[in-house]
Formats: structure tokens, C-alpha cells, sequence
């Protein structure tokens, strides 16, 4: 019996429990439209991200409505330790069906942001640094995600990311202060970037 115990501790030390793919019930009359499905390695593919870092990232599956009114299926690379945060905000963004436009690894980019946001595509993890500095980003460490960066651009002094966007609270799919979407982040722990003083990057939510 012992040595029972032994296998079964030395399975879930080899199988934690942040490896396993999140599934969603399917309400009758909805079809599934799947944005993503790649593998981890797929997914780190192209960038010259640091040993250390792979090891904390994992690769999860999403679910949400789109502006199609459609559900959709997606994917979302972030640090380990985040991902029943994740898992919570998107079952509370498909229950309440809120529109994301799609979710995809940057990597489906070629690792650029600019494309990215153009696309309107929500993303977590990309191992960049901070625009104009030699800081890390949070995304490097898959510890932020940016959601329906078109419609929720960053805003610094004149200038717009990703350009052409604008910001108009009204919209649907858009983030505001009185957002359900800053009060649940903001309950486990997460910063939102619409509360920052030199730039308001509406976007973006990170967790230290």
C-alpha cells in the first residue's frame, strides 16, 4: 500500500494539475468555431525566449463569444501559476458574453505586437521588453494579457497603439473603469492599465 502511495504522489508530481486542458460545456444550438489549436512548442516557436522562462509557461484553451455571436475556442499562453485565474475570467467572459474578437499565441504573429493588436487578438505571454526601454515586459514573463487590443489601445500623450485604433467606451467588447472585467481581475490580484498616470493602456491587465 505503501509503496501505492508512492506511484500516486510521484504521477501528480510529473502531472500537475496546470498541465491539463480546460474544457467547457457546449449549450445546445451553439457549433464551436476553434481560433487555435496548437501545441506549447508550436506556440514558443520563433523567439529565443530563455530556458527558465519556458519552464514556467503552459499553453490552455479559452472559450468566449465573438462579435459573430458565435462561440469560439482559443488559446492562451501564460505562467503556470496563473492559470486557474485565467480559467475563471474567461468562464465569467463566456458566461456573460462578453465579445472577444479571437485568442491566439503571438507566435501565430510572427511575435509582432503591432500585427497582432491590428487583429484585434487577444494574447498573454511574449517575450519582449517594455517599448523604448531594456525593462522585461510582463508579457515576457506570461504574466499579463492584452484583450480586444483594438478597441482597447494604449494611450500615450498623442500617440495611439496599435494605430488607427480609438478608444470609445461605449462599444461593445470595450474595458472601462466600471467594467465587470476590471472588478474580477482586480479580485485576484491584478492590475488594469486604464488606472495608469502616464499612459492609460486599456488592454492590459498584469499580475506581479
Amino acid at each position: 500500500m505503501k509503496f501505492l502511495h508512492i506511484i500516486i504522489a510521484l504521477f501528480f508530481l510529473a502531472f500537475p494539475i496546470y498541465s491539463l486542458q480546460l474544457t467547457t460545456t457546449i449549450n445546445p444550438g451553439d457549433s464551436l468555431i476553434v481560433d487555435s489549436n496548437i501545441s506549447l512548442a508550436e506556440a514558443l516557436k520563433g523567439n529565443n525566449i530563455p530556458g527558465n522562462i519556458k519552464q514556467t509557461l503552459t499553453i490552455i484553451d479559452v472559450y468566449y463569444y465573438s462579435f459573430d455571436g458565435k462561440l469560439h475556442k482559443g488559446q492562451v499562453v501564460v505562467n503556470k501559476i496563473l492559470v486557474n485565474d485565467i480559467h475563471q475570467i474567461f468562464s465569467i467572459i463566456k458566461e456573460r458574453k462578453f465579445p472577444v474578437e479571437k485568442v491566439k499565441p503571438i507566435s501565430t504573429y510572427g511575435w509582432d505586437d503591432d500585427l497582432s493588436m491590428k487583429d484585434n487578438n487577444t494574447s498573454a505571454f511574449n517575450y519582449r521588453k517594455v517599448k523604448g526601454t531594456k525593462t522585461l515586459s510582463a508579457h515576457a514573463l506570461g504574466k499579463a494579457i492584452d484583450i480586444n487590443p483594438l478597441l482597447n489601445p494604449q494611450i500615450k500623450r498623442e500617440k495611439v497603439f496599435p494605430a488607427g485604433a480609438a478608444y470609445n467606451p461605449k462599444r461593445n467588447g470595450t474595458i472601462t473603469g466600471n467594467s465587470f472585467l476590471v472588478k474580477e481581475f482586480k479580485k485576484r490580484g491584478w492590475r488594469w492599465g486604464g488606472t495608469w498616470r502616464s499612459t492609460k493602456d486599456y488592454q492590459h491587465f498584469e499580475k506581479k
